[in-house]
């Protein structure tokens, strides 16, 4: 009995480590919202890991985060400043975890409204590679092809 015992305790442990590993990358998404809606582009650099990559079908490029950062700057600015909001929220069709790395696919819904402007909304499909180091950090950003409203509206219950 004990044995059986033992060799339960893993099954029954694994759904309960799945989902704290979700609850901490729910509240990573939340932290990399809250610093686009704040404007705060070194809270956003620190969701990073340094050395990470972005991979943009858009610019059909692959290039270190640093210099995908340096040219979302000046958005991060401006919306610091108050001469635009912004806003970022994503959805998951896939979450593939581990206690240490997770890969995520899903859309994100980027929106910005300039001051006295329209708001313009980006729906794009988006698989991220992560990994906890301490705290999680995303290691790869691979920006795919425009999603359409109807895909974003598909995965609400997500």
């Amino acid at each position: 009995m004990i044995r059986r015992t033992s060799l339960l305790f893993p099954i029954l442990f694994l759904p309960l480590m799945a989902s704290a590993q979700v609850a901490e990358l729910d509240a990573y998404w939340l932290e990399v919202g809250r610093t686009v809606a704040e404007g705060d582009f070194e809270g956003y650099s620190a969701t990073y890991h340094p050395d990470a990559v972005l991979v943009s079908m858009a610019s059909s490029n692959s290039y270190p985060i640093a210099d995908a950062l340096a040219g979302w700057k000046p958005g991060f600015d401006d919306t610091k400043a108050g001469k635009q909001s912004a806003g970022v929220e994503l959805r998951f069709s896939q979450r593939l975890l581990s206690e240490t790395t997770a890969h995520e696919t899903g859309i994100f819904r980027y929106h910005f409204t300039p001051e006295g402007g329209e708001e313009v909304v980006q729906h794009i499909h988006l698989a991220a590679l992560l990994v906890k180091k301490g705290t999680w950090l995303m290691m790869m950003e691979y920006q795919k092809t425009p999603a359409t409203q109807s895909e974003w509206d598909a995965l609400s219950g997500q």
